[in-house]
C-alpha cells in the first residue's frame, strides 16, 4: 500500500504594519488539510504588553495570533495564505500596536479563550 504524504509548509517573514511601526518576526505553520498556526518570533509581545493580558491570541507561550473563528468559514485550505492570513497578520499588528496605547482592541472578532499549552486549534 502506498504512503499518504502531507505537505507542511513552515515560512518566517518580517512585518511591519506603519512606517512608524516596529519590525515583529512571525512564523506561518501549515500543515495540509489543517488550519495555519501564526507565532510571533519576536520580539516578545507579554514584555511589551507591561504585564497585560495580550488581546486576540489563542496562547501567550508561544504567542499564537487569533486572525479569524475557526468554525465559522472565514478561512478554509481553499484560500490562498498569501491572500488571506498575511494581510490579516498585518492587521492584527496595526490593532495590536494601537491597543499598546488605548488598552482598547479596535480589531473587531471574538477574543478566543486562551490555552494553557500550545494546542493546535
Amino acid at each position: 500500500m502506498g504512503r499518504i504524504r502531507h505537505r507542511h509548509l513552515t515560512w518566517e517573514f518580517d512585518v511591519v504594519p506603519t512606517p512608524l511601526s516596529r519590525n515583529y518576526r512571525v512564523r506561518i505553520d501549515y500543515h495540509e488539510d489543517d488550519k495555519p498556526r501564526i507565532l510571533v518570533v519576536s520580539p516578545d509581545l507579554t514584555t511589551l504588553a507591561e504585564g497585560r493580558p495580550l488581546p486576540h491570541v489563542y496562547s501567550e507561550d508561544p504567542v499564537r495570533l487569533c486572525l479569524y473563528r475557526p468554525g465559522k468559514s472565514e478561512w478554509s485550505s481553499r484560500m490562498l495564505i498569501v491572500n488571506t492570513i498575511v494581510p490579516w497578520v498585518y492587521l492584527w499588528f496595526f490593532y495590536f500596536e494601537e491597543w499598546l496605547l488605548t488598552n482598547e482592541w479596535k480589531g473587531g472578532g471574538e477574543h478566543p479563550p486562551k490555552v494553557d499549552h500550545d494546542e493546535r486549534s
